[in-house]
């Protein structure tokens, strides 16, 4: 482990847990790097110094399905209200209503405000013209708050992004070349409020902008999820940084996969970052840890050897074009004829490989039950409940037992449920892919 931070940003933290011993003829080295920031925003008694260097776009729904029940609406307001006043002193910000098209709200002109007593009062007043009617056409939204965030030098560019319904009026693709073009310039956390709205839309935009996703299935608790967003991002003090995977000649990553606090896998979003190097992006930090199974596959060597499978850095672009390297961990393969050294599984890795196949046995069991295939349904919940049991992971494990009836969580016995909630199902979905960290 290593910390090389100035002292002028957070400081940060590299540890690297595996098990270094393959046999003979092992060829795939498996390790949980666990990146610690501390020394940030949300550390207590830190100074709100960096907040000018913050930008925040705030998109809100306003198509015709937020009038139903009315309160949605009027609780999307409030919970904008509330989510302004949580702005530090020097944030740049913008409010935009989101229908079939994208329009600002405050301060309009293409421009983003700048925090304070008068623009929040100013602001809060805007909001009074939030009313529901038209479509829905998220990827409009998007290019807006990308537009609007553009124009400001800061280097955290921060979106949140609420709705209420699917996606209809604009085609999957042009969301996705939205969010193909919005990725690395900004990061975008995503709610869904009640239950009408895809889980898959939801998820799929905090993924590819590398932010949270959850259901807010009461439209009355949107005002505390909304403050504690802002809040979350106010805590933001580094952007732009990247996990850089350096490899020897002959290995090669075979997946990076964010573990905690959520599931999220980065292997497709590697850009190489010099001879044998790639950067996989982890967006904004404040006072936070966070885990990242890394997988690489090295060459074969004899009994005996040993090399370096992989150097795990945090890096960030300086002004020069080059990066600065914040903390560093390596990784190591040394071979073994000693059975047990070899055959020991290192307690992080085995932990989180439960976590992801946890997360996607809950989504397969639901997609098989939508389907109408209840027995495979509840073969893959039922597989659910069983490692949410051994992994300690109770939240999830509550969720679970809304969906199945557990019969016997050790051994994965379940019956589905005759019924099931729609905010159940959705909150499952959506929660799915959240874990937990090694009990120690």
């Amino acid at each position: 482990m290593s910390n090389l931070s100035k002292p002028d940003v957070p400081r940060f933290s590299v540890d690297v847990y595996q098990n270094e011993f393959l046999p003979e003829g092992g060829r795939e080295v498996n390790a949980i790097v666990t990146v610690t920031s501390t020394g940030g925003g949300t550390a207590a008694g830190a100074s709100a110094a960096s907040a000018p260097d913050t930008a925040v776009v705030i998109m809100v729904d306003c198509s015709g399905s937020m009038d139903y029940p009315p309160a949605k609406m009027r609780n999307a307001r409030q919970a904008t209200a509330a989510a302004i006043d949580v702005l530090r002193e020097g944030v740049s910000f913008a409010v935009v209503a989101g229908t079939h098209q994208a329009k600002e709200v405050y301060p309009g002109q293409g421009r983003l405000a700048v925090a304070d007593a008068t623009t929040r009062a100013q602001a809060k007043e805007a909001l009074r013209k939030l009313t529901p009617g038209g479509g829905t056409a998220i990827g409009t939204w998007l290019r807006l708050a990308d537009r609007l965030l553009a124009s400001s030098d800061a280097s955290i560019r921060h979106g949140i992004l609420l709705t209420d319904g699917r996606n209809e009026h604009e085609e999957p693709d042009a969301l996705r070349a939205s969010l193909d073009a919005c990725a690395g310039r900004f990061t975008c956390d995503a709610r869904g409020v009640g239950t009408d709205w895809e889980v898959k839309e939801v998820t799929g935009i905090a993924s590819a902008l590398l932010g949270s996703a959850d259901i807010v299935a009461d439209p009355s608790g949107l005002a505390a999820d909304f403050t504690g967003m802002m809040e979350n991002v106010m805590g933001k003090e580094l952007a732009d940084v990247a996990l850089r995977l350096w490899t020897p000649q002959g290995a090669e990553v075979q997946f990076v996969k964010q573990v905690a606090p959520t599931v999220r896998d980065l292997t497709d979003r590697r850009t190489e970052a010099g001879p044998r190097a790639g950067d996989y992006p982890t967006g904004s930090w404040g006072d936070e840890s966070r885990d990242y199974h890394v997988c690489v596959r090295v060459p074969d060597a004899g009994v005996g050897r040993e090399m370096l499978a992989a150097r795990a850095s945090l890096v960030r672009p300086t002004r020069d074009g080059s990066a600065e390297v914040l903390a560093q961990g390596l990784v190591r393969a040394v071979w073994t004829d000693d059975l047990a050294a070899s055959t020991t599984i290192n307690p992080q890795v085995a932990h989180y490989t439960g976590q992801a196949e946890l997360a996607q046995a809950i989504q397969q069991g639901l997609e098989l039950r939508k389907s109408g295939d209840l027995d495979g349904a509840t073969a893959k919940l039922g597989r659910a409940v069983q490692l949410a049991s051994r992994s300690g992971n109770e939240d999830t494990a509550k969720l679970l037992a809304k969906v199945v009836d557990v019969v016997d969580a050790v051994n994965g016995t379940v019956r589905l449920k005759a019924k099931v909630s729609a905010e159940a199902e959705k909150t499952l979905e959506t929660r799915s892919t959240k874990t937990v960290r090694v009990k120690k």
